[in-house]
């Protein structure tokens, strides 16, 4: 079956079909996923039937494999193999969720912004999802880099974000035992194809190191507002069977609201990154 690449929205994003994720797959299809979700950013798979030793293989392909170093036990236990894998769910037993992040919608975020190596990539395989929303959200960050106002695209040339795990949901302090603080540059350039992005997100970033207090607070108001509008967002609602892989180094994503009497579960593995480096400014 030949590969059929397919765009989902003008934002961002493509729906790739003929390509079974199950199986062994030769060099050149890794290449060509390699190369789409270089182009596209975030890439679709419907219809897959993937164990979880099918998605640690196949994320292996493209970097490290990500691993969950915890000071406590994994709510998953032994539901998964790799220490890696995390499962994202609702669900759960004894009054217990059987993963983590169960509940309700999520703020924009990329994930590992607050480490020093952010994740690359993350992929995520639909097991169980609701009937109506927790569907997920991505935003494209070079288009909202490139349609950015240029009197903000002056201010922020050379000033780095700080960086909280959930810093903006209404926790009372940075958690350090989770993450610690780590500054990136707002502007970073991709290293794989150097085009720039916006590194910034509404849940994690904490403030413009590089801008009074107040400043920056509005600043960064006006950033997030920025990279949250309609024209840079695809929205994607599950299907079983859906496998999403998205670039954290030019996307943030969120997640809607859903009801609690239904069930949600996905599987998570991700791709350890780089230390995000600074873009190169625009001439004047």
């Amino acid at each position: 079956m030949t590969i059929k690449i397919e765009p989902i929205s003008d934002a961002v994003g493509v729906s790739i079909t003929g390509i079974d994720l199950g199986t062994e797959l030769d060099e050149a299809s890794y290449q060509a996923v390699h190369r789409a979700w270089l182009d596209h950013h975030v890439l679709v798979f419907p219809g897959q039937d993937l164990a979880e030793e099918d998605q640690v293989r196949f994320t292996g392909w493209f970097g490290e494999v990500g691993q969950r170093i915890r000071k406590i036990d994994s709510p998953e236990g032994s539901r998964v193999s790799h220490p890696g894998t995390m499962l994202i769910s609702n669900i759960r037993e004894d009054g217990k969720p059987i993963g983590s992040l169960p509940d309700g919608e999520m703020m924009y975020h990329s994930d590992g912004a607050f480490a020093k190596q952010p994740y690359r990539y993350t992929l995520l395989y639909a097991l169980e999802v609701p009937s109506v929303g927790g569907n997920t959200l991505f935003a494209n960050l070079h288009k909202a880099y490139d349609e950015l106002p240029a009197a903000l695209k002056n201010k922020l040339q050379g000033c780095h974000g700080e960086h909280i795990y959930y810093a903006n949901n209404g926790m009372t302090g940075p958690k350090k035992s989770l993450s610690g603080i780590r500054q990136h540059p707002i502007f970073i350039a991709h290293e794989e194809t150097g085009r720039t992005a916006i590194y910034a997100n509404r849940l994690m970033t904490h403030k413009i190191v590089e801008l009074p207090e107040d400043e920056s607070d509005d600043v960064l108001a006006q950033l997030l507002d920025h990279i949250e509008k309609p024209e840079f967002i695809y929205d994607h609602k599950w299907t079983p069977g859906d496998f999403v892989i998205w670039d954290n180094r030019c996307l943030n994503h969120a997640r809607s609201d859903f009801s609690a009497g239904e069930r949600r579960l996905l599987r998570r593995t991700t791709v350890v990154g780089v230390d995000p480096l600074p873009a190169q400014a625009e001439a004047a």
